[in-house]
């Protein structure tokens, strides 16, 4: 009978191992597996049927055999194989998730679960998984009790090659301003987290919105904006992925990014998206996304890109990925084959300024689907006429998805705190 070994004898002859293999080496191989975890669960939602499971479980069973190590991509394989019904390999892969550390598996992070369920209108909920109550609550929300936001901005990156933007920082810090404002948006200031620049690497955001998704309750408020660069789907050659280019994410070469540290080291969109439909319970959660500028030629008053990051908007699939559950809106800055651009002669992003123009006209008290539908406008106008007279056929046509026709709200909404109902 062969004696049974420790699991920190076993952890601890996993590192020496990993220890002798050259850095780049294992670097790249781990990078590559982080990808395909990625890729795993851009496939799944918490609808999706055992097909696209089977997909994503395959994926994860890839990830795991070219980087062993990687914690996340066997808890990840636990929750599906869980779902498939396979008890006993869905233990297998707990057991390896808790040997080599899983973040995702510390925070509770469970793609499989909405936060704020559509059972609420009739439909089935998700089946919790082991240990992970189903999330409960209100079926429409009452007077809003708090609010909350996370603003995201970067004009500068750590990495050289990352073209610079020139008024994204100047964007989130007007935009919290405004939320902060007591005539415009009405939040507490110690609620509102901004990260700008330095600040913005992709652990903080991590970290930030695990912080939101703490604290706020069903009956709060919560507003998510985030301006900086976005990768397109044809930047990952191997699966399609798509990712936030945070202040720590490295390209190495503006005309051809490097893939493999691309992913290493951006922020998937994917995990954002997953945060605000799996772990935000306030039935209030608002996203807006300005990412994808680039900072390259300049044509009249108009900032383009670069060639190395011609990115594109999040996809509409991401978009109503994000949008899944109760009391979700995602308004992106441009549709996902445009790109969305700054102007020096308003210094900000076109969807930006007239965002802001807009909450500051209502007082932050017009429902954000009207916001909407006045900046989507505005913006596409006021490009399109740049464009002509810089001689560019210039366009950019902002995008909203919401998780039902009743999910709707004010920013400015007064907290029952404030002695006022919700709107």
């Amino acid at each position: 009978m062969i004696p049974s070994v420790p699991r920190r004898i076993i952890a601890g002859m996993a590192a020496a191992f990993l220890s002798c293999l050259p850095a780049h080496a294992q670097d790249e191989r781990c990078g590559a597996g982080r990808d395909l975890v990625v890729q795993a669960l851009e496939r799944i939602t918490p609808g999706s049927g055992d097909d696209a499971f089977e997909d994503a479980l395959q994926l994860l069973k890839h990830a795991v055999s070219t980087c062993s190590e990687l914690g996340d991509a066997w808890y990840y394989r636990s929750l599906l194989e869980q779902r498939l019904g396979h008890a006993s390999l869905a233990q297998y892969s707990l057991t390896k998730a808790q040997l080599f550390g899983s973040e995702a598996m510390r925070e509770g992070l469970n793609p499989l679960v909405l936060a704020t369920p559509p059972a609420r209108r009739g439909l089935p909920a998700e089946a919790p998984q082991p240990g992970q109550p189903a999330p409960s609550g209100p079926a429409t929300p009452g007077p809003v009790q708090q609010k909350w936001a996370l603003v995201v901005g970067i004009s500068h990156f750590s990495d050289r090659a990352v073209p610079g933007l020139s008024y994204t920082t100047a964007d989130a810090n007007a935009f919290a301003d405004e939320l902060k404002d007591a005539g415009i948006g009405r939040f507490p200031a110690d609620n509102v987290h901004v990260l700008t620049d330095d600040q913005a690497t992709t652990r903080n955001i991590k970290e930030q919105l695990n912080w939101i998704a703490r604290h706020a309750q069903p009956n709060d408020l919560v507003v998510i904006y985030v301006a900086t660069h976005g990768s397109p789907r044809e930047l990952d050659s191997a699966g399609g992925a798509t990712y936030i280019v945070t202040y720590d994410t490295e390209i190495k070469n503006a005309d051809k990014p490097d893939e493999d540290a691309l992913y290493a080291t951006a922020l998937p969109m994917v995990e954002l998206a997953n945060a605000v439909a799996t772990r935000m319970k306030a039935l209030r959660t608002a996203v807006i996304l300005d990412t994808c500028y680039s900072g390259g030629a300049i044509a009249g008053n108009t900032i383009k890109m670069g060639a190395g990051l011609t990115n594109a908007a999040p996809s509409s699939s991401m978009l109503d990925r994000m949008s899944q559950g109760t009391g979700r809106i995602v308004i992106a800055a441009s549709s996902s084959n445009e790109e969305s651009l700054e102007s020096t002669e308003l210094h900000h992003g076109y969807f930006t300024w007239y965002l802001l123009q807009a909450l500051k006209t209502s007082n932050g008290m017009t429902p954000l689907s009207e916001i909407y539908a006045n900046v989507a406008q505005q913006v596409a106008q006021k490009v399109a006429a740049d464009g002509q007279k810089g001689g560019e056929q210039l366009r950019q046509h902002p995008v909203m998805s919401r998780s039902s026709a009743e999910a709707d709200f004010a920013l400015g909404i007064s907290t029952a705190a404030a002695g006022k109902g919700g709107r």
